[in-house]
Protein backbone atom coordinates (compact mmCIF):
# COMPACT_ATOMS: atom_id res chain seq x y z
CA UNK A 1 0.00 0.00 0.00
CA UNK A 2 1.13 3.99 -0.22
CA UNK A 3 2.52 5.24 2.98
CA UNK A 4 2.55 8.99 3.48
CA UNK A 5 6.60 9.78 4.14
CA UNK A 6 6.98 12.91 6.55
CA UNK A 7 10.61 14.21 5.58
CA UNK A 8 12.64 15.54 8.73
CA UNK A 9 15.95 16.26 6.67
CA UNK A 10 17.19 16.29 2.85
CA UNK A 11 20.57 16.51 1.68
CA UNK A 12 21.03 16.30 -2.06
CA UNK A 13 20.37 12.35 -3.07
CA UNK A 14 18.78 11.49 0.48
CA UNK A 15 15.75 12.15 2.54
CA UNK A 16 15.10 10.93 6.36
CA UNK A 17 12.13 10.85 7.94
CA UNK A 18 8.91 9.05 8.81
CA UNK A 19 6.06 6.79 7.48
CA UNK A 20 3.76 4.83 9.71
CA UNK A 21 5.98 1.85 9.89
CA UNK A 22 8.70 4.47 11.83
CA UNK A 23 11.94 6.25 10.76
CA UNK A 24 13.79 5.26 7.21
CA UNK A 25 15.85 6.68 4.26
CA UNK A 26 14.64 7.45 1.18
CA UNK A 27 16.05 8.68 -2.11
CA UNK A 28 14.97 12.18 -2.99
CA UNK A 29 14.46 11.32 -6.65
CA UNK A 30 12.13 8.39 -5.94
CA UNK A 31 10.36 9.28 -2.84
CA UNK A 32 7.67 6.49 -3.80
CA UNK A 33 10.16 3.75 -3.71
CA UNK A 34 10.91 1.36 -0.54
CA UNK A 35 13.12 2.93 1.79
CA UNK A 36 16.65 2.17 1.71
CA UNK A 37 16.59 1.02 6.08
CA UNK A 38 14.14 1.26 8.20
CA UNK A 39 14.19 1.69 12.31
CA UNK A 40 11.97 1.84 14.86
CA UNK A 41 10.37 5.08 15.89
CA UNK A 42 12.22 5.35 19.12
CA UNK A 43 15.25 7.86 20.01
CA UNK A 44 18.20 4.63 19.91
CA UNK A 45 16.08 4.39 16.45
CA UNK A 46 16.38 8.19 15.43
CA UNK A 47 20.03 8.56 16.47
CA UNK A 48 20.95 5.06 14.48
CA UNK A 49 19.07 6.40 11.33
CA UNK A 50 20.80 9.32 11.50
CA UNK A 51 23.83 8.28 11.89
CA UNK A 52 23.50 6.20 8.91
CA UNK A 53 21.92 8.96 6.57
CA UNK A 54 25.12 11.39 7.28
CA UNK A 55 27.05 8.20 6.39
CA UNK A 56 25.32 8.13 3.22
CA UNK A 57 24.80 12.19 2.69
CA UNK A 58 27.09 14.64 2.43
CA UNK A 59 26.82 16.48 5.79
CA UNK A 60 27.20 20.04 3.80
CA UNK A 61 23.85 19.18 2.20
CA UNK A 62 21.63 18.25 4.79
CA UNK A 63 18.59 20.95 5.26
CA UNK A 64 15.67 20.71 7.27
CA UNK A 65 12.18 20.39 5.72
CA UNK A 66 9.80 22.67 6.43
CA UNK A 67 6.56 21.56 7.86
CA UNK A 68 3.82 22.23 6.84
CA UNK A 69 4.93 25.00 4.21
CA UNK A 70 2.49 28.08 3.82
CA UNK A 71 3.70 30.35 0.86
CA UNK A 72 3.24 34.40 1.96
CA UNK A 73 3.60 35.27 -1.93
CA UNK A 74 5.03 34.81 -4.74
CA UNK A 75 8.38 33.18 -5.77
CA UNK A 76 11.37 35.73 -5.15
CA UNK A 77 11.57 35.92 -2.17
CA UNK A 78 15.43 36.09 -1.90
CA UNK A 79 15.17 39.09 -4.24
CA UNK A 80 12.74 40.63 -2.55
CA UNK A 81 14.06 40.34 0.87
CA UNK A 82 17.81 41.36 -0.56
CA UNK A 83 16.37 44.62 -2.57
CA UNK A 84 14.59 45.49 0.94
CA UNK A 85 17.90 45.26 2.17
CA UNK A 86 19.63 47.52 -0.93
CA UNK A 87 17.17 49.92 -0.39
CA UNK A 88 17.69 50.62 3.54
CA UNK A 89 21.61 50.90 3.03
CA UNK A 90 20.57 53.32 0.31
CA UNK A 91 18.33 55.08 2.57
CA UNK A 92 20.80 54.65 5.19
CA UNK A 93 23.98 56.26 3.00
CA UNK A 94 21.47 59.05 2.01
CA UNK A 95 21.24 59.75 5.71
CA UNK A 96 24.79 60.63 6.14
CA UNK A 97 24.75 63.68 5.13
CA UNK A 98 22.03 65.87 6.18
CA UNK A 99 21.90 67.39 9.97
CA UNK A 100 21.13 63.68 12.00
CA UNK A 101 21.49 65.30 15.80
CA UNK A 102 21.30 69.08 16.92
CA UNK A 103 22.31 70.11 13.48
CA UNK A 104 25.34 67.88 13.20
CA UNK A 105 25.19 64.93 10.34
CA UNK A 106 26.92 61.77 10.41
CA UNK A 107 29.13 62.60 7.93
CA UNK A 108 30.56 65.75 10.04
CA UNK A 109 31.40 63.41 13.06
CA UNK A 110 33.89 60.67 12.10
CA UNK A 111 33.70 58.69 15.25
CA UNK A 112 29.78 58.89 13.91
CA UNK A 113 30.39 58.53 10.75
CA UNK A 114 32.28 54.99 11.00
CA UNK A 115 30.04 53.35 13.03
CA UNK A 116 26.86 54.11 10.89
CA UNK A 117 29.15 53.15 7.84
CA UNK A 118 29.86 49.84 9.75
CA UNK A 119 26.34 48.98 10.22
CA UNK A 120 25.80 49.52 6.39
CA UNK A 121 28.70 47.00 4.79
CA UNK A 122 27.05 44.28 7.38
CA UNK A 123 23.92 44.99 5.81
CA UNK A 124 25.52 44.86 1.95
CA UNK A 125 27.24 42.11 3.18
CA UNK A 126 23.61 40.36 4.12
CA UNK A 127 22.48 41.19 1.00
CA UNK A 128 25.05 39.58 -0.99
CA UNK A 129 25.16 36.30 1.18
CA UNK A 130 21.13 35.97 0.28
CA UNK A 131 21.45 36.47 -3.56
CA UNK A 132 24.38 33.81 -3.38
CA UNK A 133 21.46 31.16 -2.24
CA UNK A 134 22.28 27.88 -0.99
CA UNK A 135 23.33 27.76 2.48
CA UNK A 136 24.86 31.15 2.08
CA UNK A 137 21.31 32.49 2.34
CA UNK A 138 20.28 31.85 5.37
CA UNK A 139 23.82 32.81 6.68
CA UNK A 140 23.07 36.22 5.08
CA UNK A 141 19.30 35.83 6.74
CA UNK A 142 20.76 35.24 10.29
CA UNK A 143 23.67 38.10 9.51
CA UNK A 144 21.29 40.70 8.33
CA UNK A 145 18.92 39.95 10.98
CA UNK A 146 22.25 40.44 14.18
CA UNK A 147 23.12 43.78 13.09
CA UNK A 148 19.07 44.87 12.71
CA UNK A 149 18.48 43.32 16.26
CA UNK A 150 21.42 45.20 18.07
CA UNK A 151 21.53 48.30 16.11
CA UNK A 152 17.99 48.69 17.37
CA UNK A 153 18.77 49.73 20.40
CA UNK A 154 21.61 52.41 19.48
CA UNK A 155 18.70 54.36 16.60
CA UNK A 156 16.12 53.91 19.47
CA UNK A 157 18.81 56.01 21.68
CA UNK A 158 19.42 58.73 18.71
CA UNK A 159 15.42 58.84 18.95
CA UNK A 160 15.05 58.92 22.51
CA UNK A 161 17.82 62.21 22.40
CA UNK A 162 14.68 63.79 20.31
CA UNK A 163 12.00 62.45 22.56
CA UNK A 164 13.59 63.97 26.00
CA UNK A 165 15.40 67.37 24.31
CA UNK A 166 12.31 67.90 21.95
CA UNK A 167 11.80 67.66 18.02
CA UNK A 168 14.42 70.83 17.30
CA UNK A 169 16.76 68.45 17.55
CA UNK A 170 15.99 66.05 14.89
CA UNK A 171 17.15 66.30 11.52
CA UNK A 172 16.35 64.64 8.15
CA UNK A 173 19.68 61.96 8.59
CA UNK A 174 17.64 60.42 11.07
CA UNK A 175 14.39 60.19 9.56
CA UNK A 176 16.84 58.48 7.10
CA UNK A 177 19.13 56.29 9.19
CA UNK A 178 15.62 55.24 10.78
CA UNK A 179 13.81 54.11 7.26
CA UNK A 180 16.91 52.27 6.21
CA UNK A 181 17.15 50.56 9.58
CA UNK A 182 13.36 49.26 9.28
CA UNK A 183 13.96 48.55 5.80
CA UNK A 184 17.08 46.32 6.34
CA UNK A 185 15.31 44.78 9.65
CA UNK A 186 11.94 43.66 7.02
CA UNK A 187 14.25 42.41 4.70
CA UNK A 188 16.70 40.26 7.08
CA UNK A 189 13.43 38.63 8.52
CA UNK A 190 11.91 37.71 5.23
CA UNK A 191 15.02 36.21 4.22
CA UNK A 192 14.69 34.00 7.23
CA UNK A 193 11.10 32.91 5.87
CA UNK A 194 12.18 31.95 2.50
CA UNK A 195 11.63 28.46 1.56
CA UNK A 196 14.17 26.08 -0.87
CA UNK A 197 11.05 27.05 -3.49
CA UNK A 198 12.03 30.76 -3.16
CA UNK A 199 8.84 31.16 -1.31
CA UNK A 200 8.08 33.20 1.43
CA UNK A 201 6.59 30.65 4.47
CA UNK A 202 6.02 30.98 7.91
CA UNK A 203 7.71 27.13 8.49
CA UNK A 204 10.62 27.12 11.26
CA UNK A 205 13.02 24.37 9.69
CA UNK A 206 16.01 25.61 11.87
CA UNK A 207 16.91 23.50 14.80
CA UNK A 208 17.87 24.76 18.54
CA UNK A 209 19.44 22.02 20.23
CA UNK A 210 21.04 21.65 23.87
CA UNK A 211 25.50 21.64 23.44
CA UNK A 212 26.67 18.75 24.49
CA UNK A 213 29.79 16.46 25.15
CA UNK A 214 32.65 18.61 24.09
CA UNK A 215 30.90 21.49 22.98
CA UNK A 216 29.38 22.36 26.39
CA UNK A 217 32.05 24.25 27.77
CA UNK A 218 32.81 26.77 24.56
CA UNK A 219 29.01 27.03 24.28
CA UNK A 220 28.73 28.39 28.16
CA UNK A 221 32.10 30.66 27.74
CA UNK A 222 30.00 31.54 24.68
CA UNK A 223 26.78 32.83 27.10
CA UNK A 224 29.04 33.80 29.80
CA UNK A 225 31.11 36.19 27.54
CA UNK A 226 27.86 38.11 25.96
CA UNK A 227 26.20 38.43 28.76
CA UNK A 228 29.63 40.33 30.31
CA UNK A 229 29.89 42.25 26.97
CA UNK A 230 26.06 43.31 27.68
CA UNK A 231 27.27 44.23 31.04
CA UNK A 232 30.31 46.00 30.03
CA UNK A 233 28.14 48.38 27.65
CA UNK A 234 26.43 50.44 30.71
CA UNK A 235 29.00 52.09 32.51
CA UNK A 236 31.09 54.79 31.46
CA UNK A 237 34.03 54.59 28.64
CA UNK A 238 35.28 57.99 28.22
CA UNK A 239 37.70 59.62 30.53
CA UNK A 240 39.13 63.13 30.75
CA UNK A 241 41.87 64.65 32.55
CA UNK A 242 41.93 68.48 32.58
CA UNK A 243 44.61 70.31 33.91
CA UNK A 244 45.44 74.24 34.59
CA UNK A 245 48.72 75.89 34.56
CA UNK A 246 48.78 76.47 38.01
CA UNK A 247 49.13 72.16 38.04
CA UNK A 248 45.31 71.42 39.52
CA UNK A 249 43.98 68.25 37.46
CA UNK A 250 40.71 66.63 37.12
CA UNK A 251 39.21 63.22 36.22
CA UNK A 252 35.93 63.86 34.65
CA UNK A 253 34.10 60.22 32.63
CA UNK A 254 31.29 60.17 30.61
CA UNK A 255 28.99 58.14 28.43
CA UNK A 256 27.26 56.20 31.36
CA UNK A 257 23.74 54.62 29.94
CA UNK A 258 22.40 55.10 33.17
CA UNK A 259 23.00 58.93 33.44
CA UNK A 260 20.82 59.69 30.04
CA UNK A 261 17.16 60.51 29.96
CA UNK A 262 15.34 58.27 30.09
CA UNK A 263 14.36 56.93 26.48
CA UNK A 264 17.72 57.08 25.92
CA UNK A 265 18.03 54.39 28.25
CA UNK A 266 15.48 52.50 27.19
CA UNK A 267 17.51 52.76 24.16
CA UNK A 268 20.60 51.84 25.45
CA UNK A 269 19.04 48.63 27.31
CA UNK A 270 17.80 47.19 24.41
CA UNK A 271 21.26 47.12 23.21
CA UNK A 272 22.26 45.20 26.29
CA UNK A 273 19.00 42.96 25.88
CA UNK A 274 19.64 42.85 21.93
CA UNK A 275 23.09 41.18 22.44
CA UNK A 276 22.69 38.51 25.19
CA UNK A 277 19.65 37.02 23.10
CA UNK A 278 21.38 36.84 20.15
CA UNK A 279 24.34 35.54 22.09
CA UNK A 280 22.12 33.01 23.77
CA UNK A 281 20.39 31.55 20.64
CA UNK A 282 23.57 31.27 18.48
CA UNK A 283 25.28 29.30 21.37
CA UNK A 284 22.07 26.79 20.47
CA UNK A 285 21.25 27.52 17.20
CA UNK A 286 22.29 23.95 14.54
CA UNK A 287 23.82 23.95 12.42
CA UNK A 288 26.74 25.57 14.18
CA UNK A 289 28.12 27.81 11.39
CA UNK A 290 24.03 29.72 11.11
CA UNK A 291 24.88 30.61 14.81
CA UNK A 292 28.21 32.06 14.17
CA UNK A 293 26.57 33.96 11.79
CA UNK A 294 24.13 35.24 13.90
CA UNK A 295 26.63 35.98 16.29
CA UNK A 296 28.49 37.80 13.90
CA UNK A 297 25.66 40.10 13.26
CA UNK A 298 25.48 40.98 17.11
CA UNK A 299 29.29 41.37 17.22
CA UNK A 300 29.73 43.95 14.32
CA UNK A 301 27.39 46.44 15.35
CA UNK A 302 29.06 46.53 19.31
CA UNK A 303 32.58 46.38 17.67
CA UNK A 304 31.69 49.45 15.72
CA UNK A 305 30.82 51.21 19.38
CA UNK A 306 34.01 50.25 20.04
CA UNK A 307 35.85 51.16 17.45
CA UNK A 308 33.71 54.90 17.58
CA UNK A 309 34.91 55.45 20.93
CA UNK A 310 38.69 55.00 20.08
CA UNK A 311 37.99 57.40 17.50
CA UNK A 312 36.31 60.03 19.01
CA UNK A 313 39.40 59.82 21.46
CA UNK A 314 41.54 60.53 19.13
CA UNK A 315 39.76 63.41 18.13
CA UNK A 316 40.14 64.99 21.58
CA UNK A 317 37.73 67.23 23.78
CA UNK A 318 37.17 70.68 23.11
CA UNK A 319 36.54 73.13 26.31
CA UNK A 320 33.19 73.88 25.23
CA UNK A 321 32.18 70.11 26.01
CA UNK A 322 32.65 71.23 29.80
CA UNK A 323 31.65 74.29 29.54
CA UNK A 324 34.45 76.06 29.34
CA UNK A 325 35.31 79.02 26.52
CA UNK A 326 38.23 79.12 24.43
CA UNK A 327 39.01 82.26 26.12
CA UNK A 328 38.83 81.05 29.46
CA UNK A 329 40.41 77.99 28.44
CA UNK A 330 43.32 80.17 27.18
CA UNK A 331 43.63 82.11 30.04
CA UNK A 332 43.68 79.28 33.05
CA UNK A 333 46.06 77.73 30.41
CA UNK A 334 44.03 74.51 30.37
CA UNK A 335 44.99 71.38 28.84
CA UNK A 336 42.39 68.16 27.93
CA UNK A 337 43.77 64.91 27.87
CA UNK A 338 41.48 62.07 26.74
CA UNK A 339 41.23 58.40 27.25
CA UNK A 340 38.95 55.45 27.81
CA UNK A 341 38.10 53.52 31.41
CA UNK A 342 39.52 49.93 32.45
CA UNK A 343 35.09 49.27 31.58
CA UNK A 344 35.92 50.13 28.16
CA UNK A 345 38.76 47.23 27.86
CA UNK A 346 37.20 45.01 29.66
CA UNK A 347 34.23 45.34 26.83
CA UNK A 348 36.75 45.10 24.83
CA UNK A 349 37.95 41.71 26.07
CA UNK A 350 34.37 40.54 25.76
CA UNK A 351 33.62 41.03 22.16
CA UNK A 352 37.37 39.50 21.24
CA UNK A 353 35.88 36.10 23.67
CA UNK A 354 33.07 36.26 21.42
CA UNK A 355 34.77 36.80 17.99
CA UNK A 356 36.91 33.96 18.69
CA UNK A 357 33.92 32.01 19.68
CA UNK A 358 32.36 33.10 16.56
CA UNK A 359 35.43 31.46 14.41
CA UNK A 360 35.18 28.68 16.34
CA UNK A 361 31.63 27.17 15.87
CA UNK A 362 32.48 27.89 11.74
CA UNK A 363 34.53 24.57 12.19
CA UNK A 364 31.72 22.71 14.67
CA UNK A 365 30.82 19.45 12.36
CA UNK A 366 26.79 19.39 11.64
CA UNK A 367 26.47 15.82 11.77
CA UNK A 368 25.45 15.17 15.13
CA UNK A 369 22.41 13.58 15.22
CA UNK A 370 19.41 16.29 16.32
CA UNK A 371 16.77 15.56 18.45
CA UNK A 372 14.06 13.46 16.84
CA UNK A 373 11.20 15.11 14.74
CA UNK A 374 8.32 16.56 16.48
CA UNK A 375 5.24 15.30 13.85
CA UNK A 376 1.89 16.42 14.31
CA UNK A 377 -0.54 14.67 16.46
CA UNK A 378 -2.69 14.15 14.01
CA UNK A 379 -3.61 10.61 11.36
CA UNK A 380 -0.95 10.02 9.24
CA UNK A 381 -3.95 9.75 6.77
CA UNK A 382 -5.44 12.45 7.50
CA UNK A 383 -8.44 12.13 5.14
CA UNK A 384 -9.31 9.32 6.86
CA UNK A 385 -10.36 7.92 3.36
CA UNK A 386 -10.26 4.26 2.23
CA UNK A 387 -10.99 1.85 -0.04
CA UNK A 388 -10.04 -2.36 -0.82
CA UNK A 389 -6.88 -2.46 -2.34
CA UNK A 390 -7.28 -6.20 -4.16
CA UNK A 391 -10.10 -8.96 -2.64
CA UNK A 392 -8.14 -9.42 0.18
CA UNK A 393 -9.31 -5.62 1.16
CA UNK A 394 -5.87 -4.20 2.06
CA UNK A 395 -6.66 -0.42 2.85
CA UNK A 396 -5.39 2.53 0.37
CA UNK A 397 -5.76 6.20 1.28
CA UNK A 398 -7.17 7.76 -1.83
CA UNK A 399 -5.43 10.51 -1.47
CA UNK A 400 -1.27 11.08 -0.16
CA UNK A 401 0.82 13.92 -0.41
CA UNK A 402 4.56 12.58 -0.61
CA UNK A 403 3.92 8.69 0.07
CA UNK A 404 6.24 5.59 -0.41
CA UNK A 405 5.58 2.37 -1.52
CA UNK A 406 5.52 -0.17 1.19
CA UNK A 407 4.54 -4.07 1.37
CA UNK A 408 1.32 -4.52 3.45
Amino acid sequence: MFDKVMSAYRGATYQIGRDRHGYGIWTVAAPRSQPLQRWPETPDGWAAAWARFTELEVPETIVGVARPPRAAFAPGGPAIAAALLGAGVALGVAGLFPAYLDGASLASQPFQLVAHVIYLAAWTASAALILAGGGRRQAGALLGTGVSAVTSGLFLADLGTVIAGGAHLGGAGLVLSLAGWLCCAAGSAAALLVGRDGTLSTARPAVLARPRGAGLGPAVLLVLAGLGAAAAFAPSWDSYTLRIAAGQARYITAGNAFANPAPVIAGDVMVMIALAAAVILAAFWRPARHGAALLAGAIIPMAAQAISALVQVGQGAPPAQFGISPAQASQLGLTISSGVTPAFWIYCAFLIVLAVCCAWMLFIPDHVPPAAPIYPNEPIYPNEQWRPASDTAVPVPLESGEDARSKG
